[in-house]
Formats: structure tokens, C-alpha cells, sequence
């Protein structure tokens, strides 16, 4: 049975915070607000949480997880990056973007796309999501908040809580979110893909 944390968009209340990182480090899985949609998220070690996301989203093992990094300095340590997709990247952060660039040695082996070996990072520009990150103190492994046969991410934590109770440990509602997921960029080839076009602005990476 997943706890319900109710916290101020603005002010996220510090022992609320608190109590949802104790799940996370005790390998529970959570349901959280981000810049563009809700997301599912468990912390990087967690092998179960892996696993639990791939059964709520019916997830192949092509999918790209994304590591949600607090800021910059904790994404240069999960990807490789040259100046240039730098520079790219650090005018579109923090925002609604999620980047595919080659995994270091950091990131767990599991998280891996099997060929390609990258993976998605992505800085959100949501006070929640961060406060709960700056507490964690690493990347969060997150997916978004999109069952299998719909078309939009569940947009509501009251909604969450009633829909995936007995799947998850942890539901944060700051408010409703919006419906639509990151745009996903891929720059682990020689020019920049567009994956997916979502929240962010496509036009910059075009």
C-alpha cells in the first residue's frame, strides 16, 4: 500500500521530503511531479525497482531509462559528453528534455540499452523533484508515469494512489501535471535524433 505525501509545489515540506527518501533508500518504489508529466522512480541500485517499473509500463529491455540528475556535475559522472553536445545540452537544462548519450562505467549494467550501451539523463526544472533529489543526494532511475493501452501519463496523485496502490510505496501529489513526457533526444550518433517530441521545444535540437 503506497504512503500519499501531500507537498507545497513551492515550499516542499522538508519532512515530507525526508520520509519519501527513506522509501527510496529502503528500495521502494515511488510515483512523483516532474516539469512535464508524472514519473515512476526507485533509486539507482534498486534491481527490484527496475523490475517493477518494467511490469507497471510492460517494458521491453530496449527501453531507455532516464537518470534523473539533481545538476549538472552529477550528469557529467553517468555520461560521456564532449564540448559541443555540452553546450547543446546546458542551454536546454534544467527543462523538459530527456538526452540519450553513451553510458560511463557508473551506470549499472542493467540500465543499459543492450546494443547501443546509452542511456537517458535529464535535469527537471520542478522544485519538487529536485528538492527530493538534492536530499537523495544521486541520480534517481525514473520512467514516466504511462500505463500500458493509454495515450496520456495519469495526470492526478489522487488518481495514482487509487490506481497503482498495490504496486508502489510512495505517492507525491504537489499538484496536477501536465500530460505530455519529456521530448527525448538522442546524441549518441553523429548528429542529434529526435526520439520523441514532447514538452520540450523541439525547434532548438532540429
Amino acid at each position: 500500500m503506497a504512503r500519499y505525501f501531500d507537498v507545497h509545489p513551492d515550499n516542499p515540506q522538508t519532512r515530507s521530503i525526508g520520509k519519501v527518501v527513506e522509501i527510496l533508500r529502503g528500495d521502494g518504489l515511488i510515483a512523483y511531479p516532474t516539469d512535464s508529466c508524472f514519473a515512476l522512480g526507485s533509486q539507482l541500485g534498486n534491481r527490484d525497482g527496475i523490475d517493477r517499473i518494467r511490469s507497471i509500463r510492460q517494458l521491453d529491455d530496449r527501453h531507455h531509462f532516464t537518470l534523473v540528475c539533481q545538476d549538472f556535475a552529477q550528469l557529467g559522472q553517468f555520461v560521456h559528453i564532449n564540448n559541443a553536445v555540452f553546450r547543446a545540452i546546458k542551454a536546454a537544462t534544467p527543462g523538459s528534455y530527456t538526452f540519450i548519450l553513451p553510458a560511463t562505467k557508473e551506470v549499472p549494467r542493467r540500465l543499459l540499452h543492450p546494443k547501443k550501451k546509452t542511456v537517458g539523463v535529464r535535469i527537471p526544472e520542478h522544485t519538487v523533484a529536485l528538492a527530493l533529489l538534492a536530499e537523495l543526494g544521486e541520480p534517481m532511475l525514473s520512467s514516466t508515469l504511462l500505463l500500458p493501452g493509454e495515450e496520456e501519463p495519469l495526470t492526478q496523485g489522487w488518481e495514482i494512489k487509487d490506481r497503482l496502490d498495490h504496486v508502489l510505496d510512495a505517492v507525491i501529489d504537489s499538484g496536477e501535471c501536465g500530460t505530455e513526457p519529456t521530448t527525448v533526444v538522442d546524441f549518441s550518433g553523429d548528429e542529434p535524433e529526435i526520439v520523441r517530441a514532447g514538452a520540450g521545444d523541439v525547434a532548438r535540437f532540429a
